[in-house]
């Protein structure tokens, strides 16, 4: 049964845009391409149908993820039947892909509520599968339908589409930068990212180093600033004033929920921002957390202005690191990635 509501799937993929594709008959292998894929930071992967006993490998990833990597967007992809469709559902499948348009497909899909693309190759099959209910229609294969040529054409006459083709996508700067100047909303990646010879060293680490490099090009050809804004304020106990009696001031007096972790407090509204209240430290100054679409980016960004960072503390869904110099106030400054 998919875990993830249809909606937050699909603005997932538009969110990030990028879906990785892979196939291997090892569940062990395929439980470390997964964990490189989020290492890199995509939330999205989508296991191929393809090979014997392909099923049971995809229930094993599935149910490894549900316990080790919770936040992960399984799917499925190269499916062209219902039944089969039904049967990866049923496994965790939380998205469904096939090569071909198939009716019955998205009527199941919708029934249950599981975003549906179906690999298309025309204006004709594109808006058959938006009558169907396709949200974004997969083209495929997509150097062999006319490539970024072909995105900007369909999108001309029908700019409400929203196309993520596969095959043909290379991950390279110069390919990411055509596809999406084109007008793509996100992309589907296989060999070019998952790549074999990576598997066969079991240089996992370079592969999380390769999505996450592709999300930066991602990024770049769309635009999006590296620094985004302010995530949160840090407060220390000062004053007598310990990190619970601070916490449960703003929970009190503004109805904000606490959530207790080892080191500090975070509170929360229902609207954006937080408040994050550490439970070890005695000063009056403040860090501020600026959050970051790409770390790696801009940490290079800032190195390259001459500020100094410290040691970075680098986890699956989250990156920080602190400048070494304070701003004007005395209040310390760290950068942010959350995936």
């Amino acid at each position: 049964m998919a875990k993830f509501a249809r909606l937050d799937v699909l603005n997932t993929m538009l969110r990030t845009g990028l879906v990785p594709v892979f196939y291997h008959s090892d569940v062990a292998v395929a439980k470390q391409v997964a964990s490189a894929c989020a290492a890199g930071g995509s939330p999205l992967l989508e296991f191929t149908n393809r090979g014997d006993f392909a099923p049971e490998v995809f229930k094993e990833l599935s149910r490894g993820l549900a316990k080790d990597a919770p936040d992960t967007i399984l799917g499925v992809g190269s499916v062209t039947d219902a039944p089969t469709a039904a049967l990866y559902v049923a496994y965790g499948a939380n998205f469904v892909v096939g090569p071909v348009l198939s009716e019955e497909v998205a009527r199941f899909c919708n029934r249950r509520k599981i975003p549906y693309m179906p690999g298309c190759g025309s204006a004709s099959e594109i808006a058959q599968a938006e009558e169907l209910g396709v949200e974004i229609v997969k083209v495929f294969p997509g150097d062999s339908v006319g490539g970024p040529g072909f995105v900007k054409s369909i999108l001309g006459p029908m700019p409400w589409t929203r196309i993520m083709p596969t095959g043909g996508v290379e991950a390279t700067q110069e390919s990411i930068q055509a596809w999406f100047k084109a007008g793509v909303a996100a992309v589907g990646i296989g060999s070019q990212l998952i790549r074999k010879d990576l598997i066969e060293k079991g240089d996992y680490e370079a592969m999380a180093t390769k999505v996450a490099q592709t999300l930066g090009w991602i990024r770049q050809a769309r635009g999006t600033p590296l620094f985004l804004g302010i995530e949160h304020p840090g407060l220390y106990p000062y004053g007598g004033a310990g990190a619970r009696q601070i916490a449960d001031w703003y929970s009190d007096t503004f109805g904000f929920k606490l959530n207790d972790g080892n080191s500090s407090i975070f509170v929360e509204g229902p609207g954006g921002g937080r408040i994050e209240v550490m439970k070890e430290g005695d000063t009056d100054r403040a860090h501020i957390a600026v959050l970051v679409s790409d770390f790696e980016q801009a940490t290079a960004a800032l190195r390259a202005k001459g500020v100094e960072l410290e040691q970075p503390n680098l986890k699956a869904n989250i990156k920080a690191v602190y400048l070494k110099q304070a701003d004007p106030a005395g209040n310390r400054i760290h950068l942010l990635w959350r995936r």
